[in-house]
């Protein structure tokens, strides 16, 4: 973790993780951190957990009793908590899709900074930067460190089928293929990657 450049990030990661594995309050670390978790390159300025909305004012509740300060922005999809100016998302609808039980049945369980915890899987976690591209935000370069790091683990068939609606997901796609990150729609895994 010494690469991410943010040890009280991680720090302000694990005690979320704690609050909410104590408060048995399920949940899913995911953006930056969770790529990061898979063994992937990733650098962010927050830390990203997945709840369900209705776990939202209970996960609220613990981490203020734990001293964290709980901010409910503008946007009706996820709320904030600060530790030392440090901030946390916790989202409840990420790509306008709420977290359920089949969310957490998409992740894996790996150490962060030793303590283990639900990651979401990498494909879970493409089809999201995908997703979140449209016509007000598509920096390709935010998705490609992604893509490339974590390609082996990425069922890259499902992110095609889950995204398929998404002009800008498609037009990310032909550049991996292009790039020869990715291999192409039906060919098989080895085929056309370098």
């Amino acid at each position: 973790m010494a690469e991410r450049g943010d040890e009280s990030l991680v720090h302000t990661l694990k005690k979320v993780a704690a609050v909410l594995k104590q408060s048995e309050i399920p949940f899913a670390l995911g953006g930056s951190f969770a790529v990061y978790a898979h063994g992937g390159h990733s650098s962010d300025h927050d830390v990203d957990f997945l709840i369900r909305e209705a776990d939202v004012e209970e996960a609220l509740e613990a981490l203020v009793a734990a001293g964290f300060i709980a901010e409910r922005p503008p946007e009706d999809w996820l709320v904030k908590v600060f530790d030392d100016g440090r901030m946390v998302d916790l989202i409840h609808r990420p790509i306008e899709t709420p977290v359920t039980e089949e969310t957490f049945a998409d992740t894996v369980i790996r150490p962060v900074d030793a303590i283990h915890m639900p990651v979401l899987s990498a494909t879970q976690l493409m089809v999201h930067k995908l997703l979140s591209f449209s016509q007000h935000y598509c920096d390709f370069a935010r998705g490609l460190p992604l893509a490339r790091s974590l390609r082996e683990q990425i069922d890259w068939e499902r992110v095609r089928k889950e995204t398929q609606h998404s002009p800008y997901a498609e037009a990310f796609l032909v550049l991996l293929d292009r790039l020869e990150v990715v291999p192409a729609a039906g060919t098989q895994p080895g085929e056309g990657t370098s």
